[in-house]
């Protein structure tokens, strides 16, 4: 497969999501969904008792509304509701506030999705990680094509500077919640 060919596979079948909390009713509320088709797609499928999948922890966590927001923007909540395997770190609210003033405003414009959709993609990679299974000096390669690099000093690990403050296994993968917002090298 042409390394083109990937890359558009990847894009299709990524990005970032978050931790678990709030509601248990499986539900994915509208503001979850892309406008336009805010009843098509696999993260619109109402299951009350299966275990939830990236997409619906992320939904359910109170401190990830802006991940959430910027999936939507991005067009990206049905590709991680898909099948994965994924491993997501899923940036806080407080995460996303740590850049510099006016950034995430204007990541969320309709002309600057595909940036969006790079930044959400480096957020993800398409393998199940534990945390345990992370080690120092690892390298991951990321849905956008980059890569990040695993740092473990004593029981914390960070991902390019990122802290994982928590994790959480959904049916499609791993969510691992990060202090920070991992940006891409510069192509």
């Amino acid at each position: 497969m042409r390394p083109r060919s990937l890359l558009s596979l990847l894009l299709v079948a990524t990005l970032p999501l978050a931790c678990a909390s709030g509601s248990d009713d499986g539900a994915v509320p509208a503001a979850a969904t892309p406008d336009a088709s805010p009843s098509v797609g696999q993260a619109n499928v109402e299951d009350n008792e299966s275990q939830k999948d990236v997409v619906k922890i992320a939904v359910g966590s109170p401190d990830h509304t802006t991940l959430v927001a910027a999936l939507k923007a991005a067009d990206l909540v049905n590709a991680l509701a898909n099948a994965g395997p994924f491993t997501v770190f899923a940036p806080t609210n407080a995460a996303f506030d740590k850049l510099p003033k006016g950034t995430v405003d204007d990541l969320l414009k309709p002309e600057n999705v595909d940036k969006l959709r790079g930044i959400l993609q480096h957020h993800v990679t398409t393998s199940v990680w534990d945390a345990a299974d992370l080690t120092d000096g690892m390298s991951l390669s990321m849905a956008d094509g980059g890569s990040v690099t695993i740092k473990k000093t004593g029981t914390d690990i960070t991902i390019d500077g990122a802290k994982i403050v928590g994790s959480v296994r959904g049916s499609n993968g791993m969510v691992h919640v990060v202090d920070g917002v991992i940006v891409p090298a510069a192509k």
